[in-house]
């Protein structure tokens, strides 16, 4: 009876989008629980219950197609996930918050919506837990945080994404007056530093990660700190987080300007280095048509989103809009499959990228060519889903 259940309220959400069809959305959505049958597989996860952004991300995307077509099957799907890592006394199965790692504030996200549902006291305690690992983040003399208590010293873009959002997002709840304020100052010297930071003025784009103390093996000896290249799912998460983050920045407070300028600044040069035949992006951005580069869907997908929300939003020109609904649909093409089962895949993820921790992950061109290539990666379904979202709220 429930699948019936689910089926009829599905079919009544896309009758009522004027399709025939299930939207991108949901079809992902549906495709990943298809396939995974539980969100401890999803991203490869292999039935371990993880505290880790790579399922946080997912499942917080799910929680957005929930929201927007209310199949009750997507939010039991999460809701068992969320539900089943959290304690009852607020403690998180398998977070340390002595770690300091930015990727395990990420998936904080959705403790702020199940306790809006439920009104179960364990998720606002899990919530202060998070909070408590940013107040003591490691941070750079200029005040933006560490990526994490094992790279010292380091800001990389991933990082910004994996924190801010949650930040904001606590102190838009929790704090007032002057203390909230202080908090949103924190939280856009975040985007300067980093952007000041990485900013490469020969490519006018911003490279993976910096290391203030300029010791790492994967800097770049010409630069103060930075790395080699700018790698393009950095740059996704970065754009990504100043969609997200100004959502909750209110219209008075003059600093969000800063954070518009900055996105209206990369999503003008983020076409100029597309590739011309599909219109979507380089695995090293920096380095379109090189030889072994690949077209990458992670990072196209970002964009694809960021430019929708931020153009839906205000922060970027109405005027773009034509651009970025193209975009989208060289997205599906060049990346989204169909099986035999009628199941959508979003193809070409770079599994993973990262900086030191190993001799290997030199920041050159060829790391980010070495790492897998793999398809329903969680950083890629997550940001399609978001941007099939947006697309479909123009429909």
């Amino acid at each position: 009876m429930k699948k019936i259940f689910t089926a009829i309220l599905a079919l009544a959400a896309l009758l009522s989008c004027g399709k025939t069809e299930e939207p991108n959305s949901l079809r992902m959505v549906h495709s990943q629980m298809s396939r995974c049958g539980d969100a401890t597989y999803l991203d490869y996860t292999d039935g371990r219950l993880k505290w880790n952004y790579t399922p946080g991300l997912e499942l917080r995307s799910f929680l957005d197609v929930y929201e927007t077509y209310g199949d009750p099957a997507i939010y039991d799907f999460v809701y068992k996930w969320y539900d089943g890592i959290v304690n009852e006394d607020g403690t998180i199965q398998g977070y340390s918050v002595e770690k300091y790692s930015t990727d395990l504030i990420c998936p904080g996200k959705s403790l702020f919506y199940f306790y809006d549902k439920t009104g179960n006291e364990k998720y606002r305690k899990a919530i202060e837990l998070v909070k408590s690992q940013i107040d003591g983040q490691p941070r750079t003399n200029a005040g933006a945080f560490w990526h994490k208590q094992v790279y010292p010293n380091q800001v990389w873009l991933d990082g910004v994404y994996m924190a801010e959002p949650f930040y904001v997002e606590y102190a838009s709840r929790y704090l007032d007056g002057p203390e909230r304020i202080a908090a949103y100052d924190d939280i856009v010297n975040e985007f300067v530093v980093a952007a000041e930071k990485t900013y490469d003025p020969a490519t006018k784009l911003y490279r993976h990660a910096w290391d203030e103390s300029e010791s790492m093996f994967w800097v770049d000896p010409a630069t103060h700190g930075q790395s080699f290249h700018c790698w393009g799912r950095a740059l996704g998460w970065y754009c990504m987080a100043l969609v997200d983050v100004l959502d909750w920045l209110p219209a008075d407070y003059a600093p969000r300007q800063k954070l518009i300028d900055i996105l209206n600044a990369i999503c003008a040069e983020l076409p100029k280095w597309a590739d011309e035949k599909s219109g979507v992006w380089y695995q090293v951005l920096d380095q379109p048509g090189r030889e072994g580069n690949y077209l990458e869907s992670t990072c196209s997908a970002m964009f694809s989103f960021t430019f929708l929300k931020g153009i839906r939003m205000g922060y970027l020109s109405a005027d773009l809009l034509p651009y970025a609904k193209k975009l989208y649909e060289d997205v599906v093409r060049e990346f989204i499959s169909t099986d035999d089962q009628g199941r959508i895949s979003i193809e070409k993820c770079c599994s993973v990228g990262g900086l030191g921790g190993s001799s290997n992950r030199m920041g050159d061109f060829a790391y980010y060519l070495s790492e897998p290539i793999r398809p329903n990666d969680s950083k890629g379904v997550g940001p399609f889903i978001w941007a099939s979202l947006e697309m479909e709220r123009l429909k």
